[in-house]
C-alpha cells in the first residue's frame, strides 16, 4: 500500500469546510476567526497533518534543510560532529541531510549532486582523502550555495571554516614522548594530501626539532584512505619494523589509525608500551577502557559541529552578502594513559 500524507483537503472534508478556510486558517489568517481555527488546529492535530515541506520551500525559496558530508559516520570523531551540528540545526528549525564520501572523490561528488537536487539551504563538509579537484565545490559556491568547511578544509574557496589546533595536538603527543624517554618516534598519518596531515607532521617534527631530535622521513608513513582499510596500517607499521633502528614509540594521527596500530602491534606480539610505546588521535571513549589504556589526543568534535553550524546559520540567514569570514580554530586535549608510560 502506498503511503499517503494528510493534506488539507482532508481537514476540509471532515470539517465540511472549504480547503482554502483550512489553509487561511493553518496561516493564522485575521480572514478566519479564533473558534474556526481551533477547530482546523484540533482536526489538523488528530489526523496527524503536516505541512508539505517541498510545497513550503516552493513557497519560501527555503527548504530548512542542511547538507552534511563527511567521509565516515561510523567513525566516532565524525559521529560526534554530526552530534554537534544536530544540537543547533534542530532547534533552529533546520532538518540535515547526511551523506558519506567514504574518503571517494566519486562519491562526494554523487552527495553533492543529491544535496543540491534536494534544494538544501546550505552544506557542511569534511573533503575526502581523494578530493584534489573542488571545482565541483566552486560551482556549488559560485551558484551562492553557502558553504562551511570543518576538519579538512581547502583554502581555495573564501568562507567559513573550523578546524582543531592540529599542530598543538601533534606537537604535545611528540614532546610528551621524547619527556618520557623515547628517541626514535615514528609517525602514521593520513594522506599527504589533507590539510590535517600537513598541519600534524609540522607539529611532530617541530617537537622533535625542538628537542634536539632531527626528524626522520623514514620514520612517518602515509596510510592513504586514514585506516578505512585495515591492511594499509598493517603494512604501515610492519614497514616501520623492517628499518635498522626501529622505532621505540609511534605517534598515529587520526581515530581509525590509532586502533588499527595496536591491532597490528598486538598482532606482531608487542607489548604496549613495554615494547613500544603509543599515542594517537582518537575520539574513541574505548581508548580508556581497552589494555593498555591509549594515551589520546582528543578533539572537540562536537564544538567543531556546533560551531561549524551556527557560521554556516550565519550565511544561510544574512540579509546581506558575507564578506568578512573566519576560520575558528579549537584546542585539542592531550590525555595521558599507560600506553606512553616512561620508557623502563
Amino acid at each position: 500500500m502506498k503511503f499517503e500524507a494528510v493534506t488539507i483537503k482532508d481537514i476540509a472534508k471532515a470539517l465540511g469546510i472549504s480547503t482554502s478556510t483550512v489553509s487561511r486558517a493553518l496561516r493564522d489568517s485575521y480572514e478566519i476567526s479564533p473558534e474556526t481555527k481551533q477547530l482546523v488546529l484540533d482536526c489538523a492535530e488528530k489526523l496527524n497533518y503536516r505541512p508539505n515541506p517541498i510545497a513550503l520551500s516552493l513557497k519560501e525559496k527555503r527548504s530548512r534543510s542542511i547538507g552534511v558530508v563527511v567521509c565516515e559516520i561510523a567513525n566516532s570523531f565524525f559521529s560526534q560532529i554530526i552530534n554537534g551540528i544536530e544540537s543547533i540545526s534542530y532547534d533552529r528549525g533546520y532538518n540535515v541531510i547526511i551523506s558519506q564520501s567514504h574518503e571517494s572523490y566519486e562519491r562526494e561528488v554523487m552527495d553533492l549532486r543529491y544535496l543540491a537536487s534536494r534544494s538544501v539551504d546550505g552544506l557542511l563538509i569534511s573533503v575526502s582523502t581523494e578530493t584534489n579537484d573542488i571545482s565541483h565545490l566552486k560551482a556549488l559556491h559560485e551558484k551562492g550555495l553557502p558553504i562551511v568547511f570543518f576538519d579538512r578544509i581547502t583554502e581555495e574557496i573564501n568562507t567559513h571554516s573550523v578546524i582543531v589546533d592540529n599542530f598543538k595536538g601533534a606537537y604535545e603527543a611528540t614532546e610528551h614522548l621524547v619527556q618520557n624517554g623515547y628517541k626514535r618516534i615514528a609517525a602514521i598519518a593520513n594522506s599527504e594530501f589533507l590539510s590535517i596531515t600537513t598541519e600534524r607532521l609540522a607539529g611532530y617534527r617541530e617537537a622533535l626539532l625542538s628537542n634536539g631530535l632531527p626528524p626522520d622521513d623514514a620514520y612517518i608513513k602515509h596510510c592513504f584512505y586514514g585506516g578505512m582499510i585495515f591492511s594499509e596500517i598493517e603494512e604501515a607499521v610492519n614497514r616501520l619494523f623492517t628499518l635498522k633502528q626501529k622505532p621505540d614509540a609511534i605517534v598515529t594521527m587520526a581515530d581509525k589509525l590509532t586502533s588499527g596500530c595496536l591491532k597490528t602491534l598486538k598482532r606482531r606480539g608487542l607489548t604496549v608500551p613495554d615494547d613500544i610505546a603509543l599515542v594517537g588521535f582518537s575520539n574513541s571513549d574505548i581508548a580508556e577502557l581497552i589494555s593498555p589504556p591509549l594515551t589520546v589526543v582528543r578533539q572537540p568534535a562536537y564544538e567543531i559541529g556546533r560551531d561549524a553550524t551556527e557560521l554556516l546559520l550565519q550565511l544561510i540567514e544574512s540579509k546581506r552578502p558575507v564578506k568578512q569570514f573566519e576560520k575558528r580554530t579549537l584546542t585539542p586535549e592531550l590525555q595521558v594513559r599507560e600506553s606512553s608510560f616512561p620508557k623502563k
